[in-house]
């Protein structure tokens, strides 16, 4: 038997040995591609408040950002962040999502209940034309993110 054929047999061996290694092992978020469908994911963006952008509350909390539990279970968002590009950063509470529900984070004031957040802020967070928001895990792990518009090019 040749050098080379031992080495062929050799490299067959350990190429079968691996496959069955890894199908035996569970697949890991990166052999997805992260996660296709988070189970916590930013399902709608009103980045830019029907009427004008006056800084009154009203117009604040016509931007929202909605979250949508895709599982049937709770989710426990205590730790959670809420981003822009900007790094502006809501930072959740003691807020549990209900399976399958829905949650939106308003960017002005007013009282926190089962379906709507508020930030408190005195400024519009999300930009009208282009920005990102990011919703990031309590040990800051991106969970999900949704861009809209184009960034500026440079300079004007």
């Amino acid at each position: 038997m040749s050098a080379s054929s031992t080495a062929r047999r050799i490299g067959a061996t350990v190429l079968a040995a691996g496959a069955i290694v890894s199908a035996a092992l569970p697949a890991t978020a990166a052999d997805r591609g992260h996660d296709r469908h988070p189970r916590v994911e930013i399902s709608r963006v009103q980045a830019d408040a029907p009427g004008r952008d006056d800084r009154s509350n009203r117009s604040l909390n016509g931007e929202w950002v909605e979250i949508r539990n895709t599982t049937r279970q709770a989710v426990n968002l205590r730790g959670w962040t809420l981003r822009d590009s900007d790094g502006n950063r809501y930072r959740f509470n003691e807020v549990r999502i209900g399976g399958r529900a829905t949650i939106r984070v308003h960017t002005g004031s007013g009282r926190d209940s089962g379906t709507d957040l508020f930030q408190g802020k005195r400024d519009h967070v999300w930009d009208n034309r282009a920005d990102t928001a990011t919703l990031r895990d309590d040990r800051n792990r991106t969970v999900d993110t949704e861009s809209w518009g184009a960034p500026p090019l440079g300079p004007v």
